[in-house]
């Protein structure tokens, strides 16, 4: 549609100019007089004629009062003679300049064919545009299967990438520097009989650094980065993707030594077999031509393949067997201090001042990924632009935690007096009972500002990074989440909508605890429901029952009993401590938020 829209501009123009051609052919004021010979002589005689212009048989007249004549003279005898014949007084046409004008052939052939011409110009023009953009469909229709692929040289200084410029990730970037010194010194690993792998795999939950990493690789190698994703393999139409990955292998070995990154490998490298209706489909074809080409590497080609995912569960067992990508490395989370390194690389660049400490920010953020640290101070950066301030500061990076973990707030959002309220022992709730248990984590803030969808909030995080959670702390997580619904009874004596997360959040806690964890003593030391992926028609089934009905039952029991468990914990807490309750609820009432130390002052004075 552009180009259509582009080559009928093309046209228009084209027309505006031919008119303007003609009418530059034209006469430019008005069309001259027809005199005849007779007339010619007459004004000659009465001395009006100023000047005549003979071009063949055409005889142009000039006239003293600025008007224009014309005349066509006999074919037989010349101007003068005919003038004469016809009584011209011979003085007054001596006294008459005449001008004998000759026409080139040329400028009387375009005259005579201009007309013809241009049509056909047009014809032609026309034709030709169309043609073109035949042309280019079809190039378009071949270049089709051609790879989508970028690749960064080592000349490109900008954007180059080393082991510097990520933080954390000390065990990842050890892995990798074999591959970064098999690029370098091959020959000192064939020299004892090594075999480099051809492929390796990150794995990793997203916004771990897994795409910044394969970039450090090849930037610590001084060699060509090739990357793209998974997805931009596959197309609607049958064959184009392994087209392209044949494409995008051969442009690698081009520019070997060189890694090739394939991020999202799960996008095309998923289980075969594993859905239903069929398997022959586009996105197999394309790995069965991924595994066929990782096959054809010859053992002195110096190509390495670097893969990105965060769900290798799914990726087909081909694939990971030796001799493809058979080395994985597995890239965690960052701990306090990779989060401390995180913060200070995304710093640069930015005014912050010299009190700002980031170890009080990591030990807020844990469970932020390095993409959540960068969208933190980016965050802060925009927050410190927006106060015009010129440094960035410990104000600024507090609630752009919170930014990133809730949403933005949401003051907008007016509630009346009694849903004010609710949320107010809602959250007080959850904070109190959250304090009255010795396996919880901190709580930090409390608010009763919406952010994002919540309409209150209790934020809580814990004092030290944690890898293992005990039956104990989740027991105690469950009877946090039942508060903000068991306070709703004590208080109102009625049940609201707040409370529908935590339910939904409490129920899949207790079943994970049931059919996952093996935290059940009835039901004891074993899993149900098998986890297997399935896609059909779009929709993926991810359960399996493997249990019969009466077990089902048993499993419901058991939930229910974690559930009725957690709710009178919570319940007694609420109940013996209802004044500290009331008081939280009309301090929040009152300023709207409490901050950690104004929480635990509050919760002194009452014991």
């Amino acid at each position: 549609m552009k180009n259509l829209f582009k080559n009928l501009v093309i046209i228009i123009l084209i027309f505006l100019a031919v008119s303007a051609i003609f009418s530059f052919f034209s006469e430019k004021n008005q069309k001259p007089e027809k005199i005849t010979l007779s007339e010619l002589a007459n004004r000659i005689n009465q001395e009006k004629i100023d000047k005549i212009s003979v071009n063949g048989q055409e005889v142009s007249v000039k006239l003293k009062d600025g008007t224009n004549a014309v005349n066509q003279k006999e074919t037989e005898a010349g101007l003068i003679e005919s003038l004469k014949n016809l009584d011209a007084d011979t003085g007054k046409l001596q006294s008459v300049p005449i001008e004998i004008v000759s026409t080139s052939t040329l400028k009387y052939l375009l005259i005579s064919l201009l007309p013809y011409l241009i049509p056909l110009l047009i014809m032609g023009l026309f034709l030709w545009l169309m043609f073109r953009q035949a042309r280019q469909g079809a190039t378009q229709a071949f270049g089709f299967t051609r790879s989508l692929v970028r690749m960064l040289t080592p000349q490109d200084k900008k954007q180059k990438t080393t082991f510097k410029d990520v933080a954390g990730l000390k065990e990842a970037k050890e892995e990798l520097q074999e591959v970064v010194e098999f690029l370098k010194f091959p020959a000192k690993f064939k020299a004892v009989g090594a075999r480099i792998p051809k492929g390796v795999i990150l794995i990793g939950p997203p916004g771990t650094g897994k795409t910044l990493l394969a970039r450090a690789v090849s930037g610590e190698a001084n060699v060509p980065f090739f990357h793209i994703s998974g997805s931009e393999f596959v197309e609607l139409f049958v064959g184009v993707g392994a087209s392209r990955v044949r494409d995008t292998f051969a442009q690698a070995k081009k520019s070997a030594p060189a890694i090739l990154f394939i991020d999202e490998l799960d996008a095309i490298g998923r289980h075969r077999g594993a859905g239903l209706g069929g398997g022959h489909d586009e996105r197999e074809q394309t790995l069965n031509q991924i595994l066929v080409e990782m096959d054809g590497f010859e053992p002195d080609t110096q190509v390495i393949i670097l893969a990105a995912t965060n769900r290798p569960d799914i990726l087909d067992p081909a694939l990971l067997r030796p001799g493809r990508f058979d080395r994985r490395v597995v890239l965690d989370l960052p701990d306090i201090g990779d989060r401390v390194e995180i913060l200070k690389i995304h710093s640069e660049g930015k005014p912050i001042e010299k009190k700002v400490d980031f170890r009080q920010i990591a030990e807020r953020t844990p469970g932020f990924s390095g993409a959540d640290l960068s969208n933190l101070m980016n965050e802060a950066a925009i927050l410190t632009a927006k106060k015009n301030l010129a440094k960035m500061s410990m104000e600024e990076l507090i609630p752009s935690i919170e930014k990133v973990l809730l949403g933005p707030e949401r003051k907008s959002l007016v509630f009346s007096e009694k849903e004010k309220k609710i949320a107010a022992y809602h959250e007080a709730a959850h904070a109190l009972v959250n304090t009255s248990l010795p396996n919880t984590d901190v709580v930090r803030k409390i608010s009763i500002i919406s952010r994002g969808r919540a309409a209150g909030y209790t934020l809580k995080l814990p004092t030290e990074d944690k890898h293992l959670r005990t039956k104990t702390e989740f027991v105690e997580e469950l009877a946090v989440l039942l508060a903000g619904y068991t306070v709703e009874k004590i208080v109102f004596n009625e049940l609201t909508t707040g409370a529908s997360n935590d339910l939904e959040q409490a129920t899949k806690l207790a079943q994970r605890l049931v059919m996952r964890y093996g935290m059940s003593e009835k039901m004891g030391a074993r899993t149900f429901g098998e986890q297997e992926e399935m896609i059909f028609l779009g929709k993926e089934i991810v359960t399996e029952k493997d249990y019969s009905d009466k077990v089902a039952a048993q499993i419901d029991e058991e939930v229910s009993k974690f559930i009725e468990t957690a709710q009178k914990t919570a319940h007694e807490i609420l109940t013996a401590k209802r004044p500290l309750l009331d008081k939280l609820a009309n301090r929040l009432l009152e300023k709207e938020t409490i901050e950690k130390e104004e929480f635990e002052k509050i919760i002194k004075e009452e014991e």
